[in-house]
């Protein structure tokens, strides 16, 4: 009587990066593989806004999800989503006062990123025109506009941190500033269940040009180094 032979087990199937785990997206889209198409269109439209692919932008993470499904098996390199390619991937501007632009990064309608930029404002003088630029502690203020409501957590007192170093070009965090009160208040919220109580970025960001101690002008350089400091603490990747 034969004995049948014993198979060798199968490597585990490798699970698809789907935008649900990289983006606060729900619905549909949030269940669908990111494919190297989709990657590709938000890659073309940052470049055609934003002159360049942003670093941690959510171009940059759709090309890494795409790069890990295609080298699974899960997708092939021209691949597109089905949402994506019927509806199509956005990113626009809207300019906000003083100098400030929102960014809106889009993937069938799903916003996949949203940040605000310093756009230049020119100034007339009695001599020449001066080119100007918004600094650090506006830049937080503006914030509020788009994400007023949000509450603190951890990855946004990372942020806040990151931004009054760079104000301030110290590392010592200042006594009752912005970045103890942002740490204070996501702490707090940790302790409560629902958001209704919990303390909101407006609260946090409020005045915020005048609770630090130094400003700038904000640079491309700042604007990086505090988005890399939010998603080194958000375990969501997401800024």
């Amino acid at each position: 009587m034969s004995q049948e032979q014993p198979r060798r087990p199968q490597a585990a199937e490798q699970e698809p990066v789907k935008y649900g785990d990289v983006f606060q997206v729900s619905g549909e889209l949030a269940s669908k593989p990111i494919a190297p198409e989709d990657a590709a269109m938000m890659q073309a439209a940052e470049t055609t806004v934003l002159g360049q692919v942003q670093k941690g932008g959510p171009a940059a993470v759709m090309q890494a999800a795409a790069f890990h499904n295609e080298m699974a098996g899960i997708v092939r390199h021209r691949d597109v989503t089905d949402m994506a390619g019927e509806a199509g991937v956005t990113v626009t501007e809207t300019d906000l006062p003083p100098g400030t632009r929102i960014i809106t990064e889009s993937v069938a309608g799903h916003v996949v990123g949203q940040y605000v930029e310093s756009t230049p404002i020119v100034r007339m003088t009695e001599s020449s025109e001066v080119q100007s630029s918004i600094t650090i502690g506006e830049a937080l203020e503006a914030s509020v506009q788009t994400a007023g409501n949000k509450p603190v957590n951890h990855s946004d007192a990372a942020a806040i941190q990151a931004a009054e170093c760079r104000a301030t070009g110290s590392s010592i965090i200042t006594p009752g500033g912005l970045a103890a009160i942002a740490q204070s208040a996501a702490a707090y919220n940790d302790g409560l269940i629902g958001d209704q109580d919990k303390v909101k970025l407006k609260e946090v960001l409020a005045g915020a040009k005048a609770k630090l101690p130094v400003d700038k002008a904000a640079t491309r350089e700042d604007a990086e180094g505090i988005m890399s400091a939010e998603l080194r603490n958000d375990p969501n990747l997401t800024a």
